[in-house]
């Protein structure tokens, strides 16, 4: 049976995601904060929520940031809300906070005047909203283009390079809801939150060899 380490530094929805995963048959899901037991796992998730500053904070403390690294390279890997944010090169958030720069590009606020055809838009942009596939990735299987997913977030990634851009979405303006590169995903919503799509998404995941 295969293992899927869910890494625990404190800062995320971990049981939430752990016991999603279960319920699509993952395989062995264990949440972990040994650098062992996560080096030997199969797959590996992400997960995050709360201030980047906190997080990377964390991170860093436990040499999870060398951690990530190693294991984002050889094995399929997927980072959640603000467990994507981390992976960006840099944060706009608490004045500014570097990250672990696995994929290129920024974290931006959405910003006070926030507004849709006139229309103030609540900051952070919290619900269900659409993701546009903008790559036929795997993980994307049986999942609806336009489909909808659960988000909880104030900042939003701008990718450094378009081509690494799977899934958009759209709150007052655009913004970027999965990142591919390789073995690793990123996703700004909540697969967990997210009832079928995002069952079937963390299904994808655990069939999922690494290749697009």
């Amino acid at each position: 049976m295969q293992t899927v380490a869910v890494i625990d530094y404190g800062m995320g929805n971990l049981h939430s995601v752990a016991k999603a995963l279960e319920h699509v048959g993952a395989g062995r899901v264990l949440v972990s904060s040994d650098a062992k037991v996560i080096r030997e796992a199969d797959r590996v998730v992400f997960p995050g929520v709360g201030a980047i500053r906190d997080c990377m904070a964390e991170i860093r403390r436990l040499g999870f940031d060398q951690l990530v690294r190693e294991v984002s390279v050889d094995r399929p890997f997927l980072g959640i809300c603000v467990g994507m944010q981390a992976l960006l090169e840099h944060s706009e958030e608490n004045g500014g906070v570097d990250c672990l720069g696995l994929f290129p590009g920024q974290v931006r606020f959405f910003g006070k005047d926030l507004a849709e055809a006139g229309e103030p838009l609540k900051v952070p942009h919290m619900g269900w909203n659409e993701v546009v596939q903008s790559v036929d990735h795997p993980l994307w299987h049986n999942i609806p283009n336009r489909g909808r997913f659960y988000f909880v977030h104030s900042y939003y990634v701008e990718a450094g390079n378009p081509k690494q851009v799977v899934g958009r979405g759209h709150y007052g303006k655009d913004f970027v809801a999965a990142l591919a590169d390789g073995p690793r995903f990123a996703v700004q919503f909540h697969p967990e939150k997210s009832h079928t799509h995002g069952l079937q998404l963390l299904q994808n995941f655990a069939a999922w060899d690494g290749r697009w």
